[in-house]
């Protein structure tokens, strides 16, 4: 087995097990956040849209909601199931979805007009790949948008510390700088940066085998007033909360 098959094979068997409860997950419908992509999206009735590594489809569902003819793709089947379920519970028609890589997309050139991807690239070896398959199949002028946790520089190991605890799937978070260059590598012509961020549960986040090992990671940051994972860690009465340092990245082709 390849490097990429092992790993796309550790997302899928991640994604399985966590697919009802990342659907459920409240922090992946914050309002906030969702407004922010949106925004940066600039959608409108009618426009052709790919989410890629759609996950539950709540992108998707928001993108349809709109008017847009949305089309969602992820490598994992049993997400693709609770996206369907979304769409079936929520009464829209105007989506497709498929199961597939997202550095291999199984669509035409300039097949869309918007391609959005949101908190896929730190599961991803190769998001240059993940990219440029993107901005393969959008149109002239047609829009790029990434949303993804970037920690700092400073942060960035500590954080991808905490994430590979957290996620065997991660690979690691890019900082904005880095994401900023891959869209340069692309050949992509920048028009927004913007961002927010996403506050979250710790205990709604992980396995129970992984939480005491992430606790003690976190409580370290909480106990010294360091935030050296860039999370801005804090314990409230119903346990740990950390915030997610999300950058969304707009590029047209």
């Amino acid at each position: 087995m390849s490097v990429e098959a092992g790993h796309n094979a550790k997302i899928i068997d991640q994604f399985t097990r966590w697919a009802k409860p990342f659907s459920d997950l409240p922090a992946h419908s914050d309002a906030e956040g969702m407004e922010c992509l949106l925004q940066a999206a600039q959608l409108n009735a009618g426009l052709k849209v790919i989410d890629v590594a759609c996950g539950p489809g709540i992108v998707a569902c928001a993108a349809a909601r709109l008017g847009c003819e949305v089309t969602g793709i992820d490598i994992t089947p049993s997400m693709i199931d609770q996206a369907r379920a979304r769409q079936q519970a929520v009464g829209l028609s105007q989506l497709d979805w498929h199961i597939g890589d997202a550095t291999q997309l199984p669509f035409t050139d300039e097949s869309f007009d918007v391609a959005i991807t949101r908190y896929s690239f730190h599961h991803m070896p190769h998001p240059l790949a993940a990219l440029r398959e993107m901005k393969r199949i959008v149109r002239p002028g047609g829009r790029l948008i990434v949303a993804d946790a970037t920690p700092t520089a400073q942060t960035q190991a500590a954080y991808d510390q905490m994430e590979t605890l957290r996620d065997p799937s991660h690979t690691s978070a890019l900082t904005l700088e880095q994401l900023l260059a891959l869209g340069e590598a692309a050949e992509l012509r920048l028009e927004l940066v913007d961002g927010y961020r996403l506050d979250a549960r710790l205990e709604t986040l992980t396995d129970p085998k992984d939480q005491i090992a992430l606790e003690c990671l976190l409580d370290e940051d909480i106990t010294s007033g360091e935030d050296r994972t860039g999370v801005a860690s804090r314990r409230d009465v119903d346990g740990i909360w950390i915030k997610f340092p999300i950058s969304v990245v707009r590029w047209t082709r």
